[in-house]
């Protein structure tokens, strides 16, 4: 039995049920308002309760996996905040691909020309909020195992196919907290071999094998308060701030250029600093992101900023670290980036392109951890998080079919 063919020829003579599943999958779970942002900002959003509130999709993708048949956890670090880990295929063989699609999304924002939680189906797009960040995705996911499981080809697999709704993937705590893969992975909930992550658009035409690390710091230069009219008796820390950024722009990394993610960035993205026209500031903060290639250390980093500081005379700063992951990057040449490329060859006409970026998926987590995760996928990058987010229906159908394939030729 060849189960690729199988798989193809069954596309070709249901492709309007497979189209008209993922549609209707997809508009039910962006119906749904799991908009996930930091606690500070939890009273923007009055509809929610608790950031994310993922358990109104996770309903969904449960009911889903009870009507096709597959066997699932539920497993959550908090109530409200579920992550649903269905499998199918054997465990004779070890090997476990893990295919994860967050939950959650971001807030809707300004500009949208239709409601963002009532997607509208138009010229061969999907337009709504998480239509392609990420449950346009998810609903492939969903799609390709249910026809795994009506063609029986879970049986053939000797290794396991982990489809995985998952949680808080779109903001960060500042307590650190992950509700998500991070926990998953922590707590040893499960072990994938490999994994693909359908979370970088680039109409998928690249393959995601390295991304940078990103440091967020925040600075404070610390002066003397003191009344606007005798600024003499103050200090003012916004000159002092603006003495160090002046260094900090000048700042040249300690690093070498990575073949595949290249130079390091950064950002200053904020600066707070006074009370009042008439008051001389004691305090000024500025948090910058910066984005580090593979040989950059949290320490390093740490050690330039200082020097940074100590160019500015009579300086008084505080350096605090906000959140730090590592970069990380993998071998292009493994079985999952031979998979993927030879399979969309064979469907599509393409072969993907492995690429690093500056962002920051899900395979980060995994791969830190020793897994094989690479991230490609339907969609636009320019349609993640914008007002009138998009998603072509037939990439979601060709994602379904390619998730198969993929499947067959990791596990089978």
């Amino acid at each position: 039995m060849d189960l690729k063919a199988t798989i193809k020829t069954y596309f070709q003579e249901h492709s309007d049920e497979i189209r008209s599943k993922v549609i209707e999958l997809t508009k039910e779970m962006c119906a749904q308002k799991t908009v996930n942002v930091v606690s500070e900002k939890l009273s923007e959003h009055p509809y929610l309760k608790i950031r994310g509130e993922e358990y109104r999709v996770a309903e969904i993708v449960k009911r889903e996996m009870d009507k096709i048949g597959i066997p699932y956890d539920e497993f959550a670090r908090m109530e409200g905040r579920p992550n649903v880990i269905g499998t199918i295929g054997k465990d004779n063989s070890g090997k476990r691909l893990l295919m994860p699609a967050h939950m959650d999304i971001v807030p809707a924002g300004e500009g949208w020309d239709t409601d963002p939680y009532e997607v509208v189906e138009k010229d061969g797009l999907l337009i709504g909020r998480g239509t392609l960040d990420n449950k346009g995705p998810l609903a492939s996911i969903i799609a390709a195992v249910d026809v795994l499981k009506k063609l029986k080809i879970d049986e053939e697999l000797e290794g396991q196919l982990m489809i995985a709704a998952l949680a808080d993937e779109e903001a960060e705590d500042p307590d650190g907290i992950d509700y998500g893969i991070g926990y998953l992975m922590e707590e040893k909930l499960i072990a994938p071999t490999y994994s693909i992550i359908p979370d970088i658009g680039e109409n998928m035409k690249s393959i995601d094998i390295a991304e940078k690390g990103r440091t967020v710091f925040k600075i404070t230069a610390i002066g003397k308060q003191a009344h606007g009219s005798t600024p003499e008796r103050g200090i003012n820390a916004v000159y002092m701030m603006a003495k160090l950024v002046n260094e900090i722009e000048k700042l040249k990394f300690d690093y070498k250029v990575h073949p595949v993610l290249g130079h390091p960035s950064l950002n200053l993205g904020e600066i707070h600093g006074g009370a009042a026209p008439n008051i001389v500031p004691g305090t000024c903060v500025i948090y910058i992101d910066i984005r580090s290639v593979p040989g950059m250390t949290k320490e390093g980093v740490i050690a330039q900023l200082k020097g940074c500081a100590g160019m500015v005379k009579d300086g008084k700063f505080n350096i605090e670290v906000m959140s730090w992951n590592e970069p990380h990057a993998i071998d292009p040449k493994n079985e999952v980036v031979d998979t993927i490329q030879a399979n969309t060859r064979e469907v599509l006409g393409f072969v993907p392109e492995p690429i690093g970026q500056g962002g920051g998926t899900y395979a980060k987590t995994l791969n830190l951890k020793g897994v094989m995760a690479v991230g490609w996928g339907p969609g636009d990058d320019n349609a993640f998080h914008v007002a009138n987010e998009y998603v072509e229906i037939q990439q979601l159908v060709d994602f379904a079919l390619l998730t198969c394939l993929c499947a067959i030729d990791l596990l089978h």
